[in-house]
């Protein structure tokens, strides 16, 4: 079809056929229903831009089809068409939803100038529907704060990502603490699936056991601690977003499973006979290169290739230059509210060294310096000793000419922030800007 369509529905056969040419020879596609059952039969079919509909049809009233209309799409203008003494009939048709009403006989300069109005306002309103959810989009993303040039460009993907209709799986990509989980949740809020569920399961850590109950859930009698069955994470998440946080801990003997569970929407229960249809969108993070894992083993190449379909790549805050300053103020203007503290503002010895610090814990540490500073001032401004940022870490100093082990200087880290913790796990964590889970895998993984 050229132009927009129209749907006449009318028992009349003389009427239908001069509204039928009329409309197009005024640029319309118009096709006639002599019954409401016939139009039903055609909505699929030609979607139309607007229906007139007779109050008065053989079998189903106008008004009824009026409603099944509406149900299979709220958008489609429907005008009632009426003779004279059954005006309150059409009254009534507008009040349950009708665009207006047209009495008989018909003027069919005014059905058209009707017709050319109702498509109009049918295309405000999709405009104005657009815009909202545009606006709704941007309000999400304004809390994923950063104007540097990585910054920048992954915040276009992702809102493209979250702008299509049918989103392939994505894998979100970052050091610790450079914000993965708000970004995934951010995708969701702004899409087409905001009003689904967001289900979220932290990988690390985690023996494969209890992330298998936990994904795919389990039946009575599963083992010994089964009393009752339990749905799992992919079926919680039905129609919705599943996001898998630090993807890359999931043990390899757990992964086929997770792979045909991504890859063919079907999970089973442990302790299950039966199949299981899911419609989830997955959304992945981790902070290991799950591209050499593959290469070495450690992680299948098969799941990694179909998560990795979509990539985004969260740059560290070290390479993120004022965003840094950006972020500090942000966190300033949380703390001080919600501590009642009077400061406001940062002193420049303190942005100094801010910028000048490395920042390894990413963000997650920088909102744990600014919120301990806030905690710590007395004045109006926050200054450099109010941060208390880790001297050991000299962000001027130059590295070695044969280069750095970085899973020593991760160690080194830890034991340093255990040092000034006196042991305590839960303070080290937060000196270095990790959760207490994350800070109990790697002291595991550094035999500390």
């Amino acid at each position: 079809m050229s132009g927009p369509s129209v749907l006449v529905v009318d028992d009349e056969r003389t009427l239908a056929r001069s509204i039928k040419a009329y409309l197009s020879e005024s640029g319309y596609d118009a096709e006639v229903a002599g019954d409401a059952e016939h139009a039903l039969d055609l909505l699929d079919k030609l979607r139309p831009d607007v229906v007139f509909a007779d109050l008065r049809l053989p079998g189903m009233s106008g008004i009824t089809l009026m409603q099944r209309i509406h149900e299979f799409d709220k958008a489609i203008p429907v005008i009632i068409m009426t003779a004279f003494g059954t005006i309150e009939g059409a009254v009534e048709a507008v009040k349950l939803g009708a665009f207006d009403y047209l009495k008989k006989p018909v003027d069919l300069e005014e059905l058209k100038l009707l017709a050319d109005r109702a498509r109009e306002t049918s295309l405000l309103k999709h405009e104005l529907s657009y815009h909202r959810k545009r606006a709704a989009a941007d309000l999400h993303f304004a809390q994923l704060i950063g104007e540097s040039p990585p910054m920048r460009a992954v915040l276009d993907r992702a809102r493209q990502v979250a702008a299509l209709g049918e989103t392939p799986p994505v894998l979100i990509t970052g050091e610790t603490g450079t914000g993965k989980g708000l970004l995934a949740r951010t995708i969701h809020a702004s899409g087409r699936l905001a009003a689904k569920p967001f289900i979220e399961l932290t990988c690390t850590a985690l023996p494969a056991n209890l992330i298998e109950a936990e994904l795919f859930g389990y039946e009575r009698g599963a083992f010994t601690d089964a009393k009752e069955s339990k749905i799992g994470l992919f079926e919680a998440a039905e129609g919705g977003t599943l996001f898998l946080d630090e993807v890359g801990d999931v043990e390899v003997s757990l992964q086929g499973k997770l792979l045909r569970a991504v890859e063919e929407g079907v999970v089973r229960r442990v302790g299950g006979l039966r199949d299981r249809k899911v419609n989830v969108h997955i959304i992945a993070a981790t902070n290991r290169d799950l591209e050499r894992d593959a290469q070495t083993g450690a992680f299948r190449k098969d799941l990694f290739f179909r998560l990795a379909v979509i990539v985004l790549h969260l740059p560290p805050l070290r390479d993120r230059g004022q965003d840094v300053i950006l972020l500090a103020d942000r966190f300033l203007s949380r703390f001080t509210a919600k501590y009642g503290k009077d400061v406001r503002g940062i002193d420049p010895d303190a942005r100094a060294a801010m910028l000048a610090y490395p920042w390894p814990g990413n963000v997650r540490e920088l909102s744990h310096v600014i919120e301990r500073a806030v905690l710590w001032s007395q004045g109006g401004m926050l200054e450099s000793k109010h941060l208390s940022l880790m001297s050991s870490v000299d962000a001027s100093s130059s590295l070695p000419g044969n280069g750095v082990e970085l899973s020593q200087l991760d160690r080194s880290l830890i034991e340093q922030a255990l040092r000034e913790s006196a042991g305590n796990q839960t303070k080290a964590a937060q000196r270095l800007g990790i959760s207490r889970d994350t800070l109990r895998y790697r002291l595991k993984k550094f035999g500390l």
